[in-house]
Order: structure tokens, then sequence, then C-alpha cells
């Protein structure tokens, strides 16, 4: 099993466990695992990386149609991709010389799960 399917099984290990953040707080374990995840998206460049790969047609983007959308160089491009796939946002697959990513649904579903809002939870601004 490679560090980063690891990593995504940990994280779901934390994440499925836990109940949204209105019911119950979050152990310290699931915390630290949460805010690795929520940093790599906390990133302007990286968010935009990731909604570019998810919003690509059929789902998966070329490095080469991302680097393009961008006023970086190729290392800093890659350095963020890393990143995002250290986090289990993002995988990739190495095509000949270029690597296409595509986005790990399963993921952000269990990010948005610990943020969703119960119905009978009461929200004030």
């Amino acid at each position: 099993m490679s560090k980063q399917e690891r990593m995504l099984v940990e994280l779901a290990d934390q994440v499925e466990c836990c109940s949204p953040l209105v019911r119950e707080p979050l152990a310290p374990g699931q915390a630290v695992e949460l805010a690795r995840v929520f940093k790599a998206l906390g990133d302007p460049v990286r968010l935009r990386l990731a909604s570019l790969i998810a919003s690509h047609d059929g789902g998966e983007a070329c490095v080469c149609d991302l680097t393009d959308a961008f006023e970086l160089s190729g290392p800093t491009i890659s350095h963020h991709l890393r990143v995002l796939r250290e986090a289990g946002l993002i995988t990739g697959e190495r095509r000949g010389t270029w690597v296409y990513y595509r986005i790990q649904p399963d993921a952000l579903r269990r990010l948005s799960a610990v943020l969703v809002l119960d119905d009978t939870a009461a929200v004030t601004a």
C-alpha cells in the first residue's frame, strides 16, 4: 500500500467515525488529520488547482492543461499538486511524459460530512 493510500485509509477511519461538528467535538487525532487536508485546500493556488481538475472534461486534467492557467513555474505547480496528492485530495497517473490528475470525490465527501449542518442545529451569525 502506498503512502497516499495509507493516508486516505487513515483519513477515512478518522472522519467516518465522527459526527458533524455541530453534534460533537472532534477528537484530537481527527482534528490533526482534518486540519492537514483543509490546510492543503487553504492555499488559493491549490484550491484553484483542485477546482480546475474537478471541473475538467472527463473529471481529469493533464498537468499540461493546469500549468497554462497560472503564471507560476512548472516546479511550483508540481509542488502544489504534490501537496494535494499527499493530502489524498487528488490522484495522478503518468501517461507517457504527462501526468493526468483526478479529484478524489470520497475525500471531499468526508470533508463535507464533517462540516454539514444538522437540520436541528441552531446556528447564529
